[in-house]
């Protein structure tokens, strides 16, 4: 029989296990700081020597001019030398030679139509004329035979021999013959000519370039019927194409009338294409045309670009700015996007790749352009300043550069 439990052993605490406890907890409180001191480090290292990602944006040099701008005016790029080609008869057009934005050469064939009726006709005008110029040489035969019937009846007369009216007949058929043969020598200059005419409209079923330029146009297919003036109700065409001669490029600009004072044969113009702000062309007036518009108020100046570009289009819309003095640009700047800029306490300064680091850099700024920001001086033209980044950056901050 196993002795009675008593009650107060069952509320004994086992100081064996309680003594085990503090260890255990203590080294767990302690591996987690360790661990949390670790990521802090280590976050705050990736922080400061990692890459961050950049977008960065080159540095281009621009020019200022030296003189100061009087008028600003727009209008648009024109072509001196622009024509549509047509032809100069009415027929079917079987062939086209040319396509939109191919350059072609003065001479060169753009179309051809159809010439079988033409064709037709100057070999009936050849063999007319085939047919005169036989006639011409039986009269020929004709004329010298009465010529020398005409000589013996008249030597025979000088010698009483023949009488009087048989000279009058020889004189006469000898005029005759030779009037005979006048005509039909004319006949056949006449058929001659009758030739030329269809040969000029055999050649004029083949159209050509009347200058070299670009075919910027192409109105006619084949099989539509083509004309020099407008027929059919629509359903004719009145050209082949439109050439443009790209070399005869230009500007036109209305100007105020009230401003016209301002503006004069040679002056120095700087135009900016709508299509690139950022390219500054130097041109030139070349007349001012002596008529105003008396709708608008406006007078019509013809400016000349310095030199023509592969970039400029007819049509292309351009504003202009007449400088006062004419002078060319003399002092130089250098443009660059405005989110490039980091201002801290009044002072603009900005964050330049170099070697793989951002630097921060202090610029003098000069006056802004449209989206562009300028600097006098601590940029230099090629540089690559950062306008965009995943975070905030310092001074010698490790980069990536990212495409656009």
């Amino acid at each position: 029989m196993s002795p009675p439990e008593r009650p107060l052993d069952s509320l004994r605490i086992d100081r064996d296990i309680d003594e085990l406890e503090p260890p255990r907890r203590g080294k767990a409180l302690l591996t987690a700081a360790l661990i949390v001191s670790v990521m802090a480090i280590g976050g705050a290292l990736y922080w400061r020597y990692s890459a961050v990602e950049v977008v960065t944006y080159p540095v281009r040099r621009i020019e200022q001019g030296g003189s100061r701008v009087a008028l600003h005016a727009s209008g648009y790029v024109t072509a001196r030398r622009e024509a549509t080609v047509s032809s100069k008869i009415t027929a079917r057009v079987i062939e086209v030679k040319i396509e939109e934005g191919q350059s072609v050469q003065e001479g060169d064939v753009l179309a051809r139509l159809d010439d079988s009726n033409i064709t037709k006709s100057l070999r009936l005008a050849e063999a007319q004329l085939a047919a005169a110029t036989a006639a011409t040489a039986e009269a020929e035969v004709w004329a010298e035979n009465a010529e020398r019937e005409y000589r013996r009846i008249k030597s025979l007369a000088a010698d009483r021999v023949a009488s009087q009216s048989d000279l009058d007949r020889a004189e006469a058929e000898h005029r005759a013959r030779q009037a005979l043969l006048d005509r039909s020598r004319t006949e056949v200059e006449v058929a001659r000519r009758e030739v030329g005419v269809w040969q000029q409209q055999l050649e004029d079923t083949i159209i050509r370039a009347p200058f070299a330029g670009i075919v910027t146009i192409k109105n006619a297919q084949p099989g539509e019927m083509i004309s020099p003036i407008s027929a059919g109700g629509g359903f004719t065409r009145t050209g082949i194409c439109t050439i443009v001669d790209m070399n005869s490029l230009e500007i036109e600009v209305d100007v105020n009338e009230s401003y016209i004072n301002r503006v004069r044969p040679g002056q120095s113009v700087e135009a900016i294409l709508d299509a690139y702000p950022d390219w500054r062309i130097p041109a030139k007036v070349i007349a001012i045309i002596p008529t105003a518009d008396k709708q608008k108020a406006t007078v019509k100046v013809r400016v000349g670009f310095e030199k023509l570009d592969s970039r400029i289009l007819p049509q292309m819309a351009v504003k202009v700015a007449f400088r006062e003095d004419g002078t060319a640009a003399q002092s130089a700047l250098v443009a660059f996007p405005k989110s490039a800029i980091q201002k801290q306490n009044g002072i603009q300064s900005v964050f330049v790749a170099t070697n793989g680091l951002a630097r921060l850099r202090q610029i003098a700024p000069g006056p802004n352009r449209g989206d562009d920001a300028t600097a006098v001086s601590g940029l230099v033209e090629g540089e690559k300043v950062v306008i965009q980044s995943q975070r905030p950056l310092r001074d010698k901050t490790r980069i990536r550069e990212r495409k656009q």
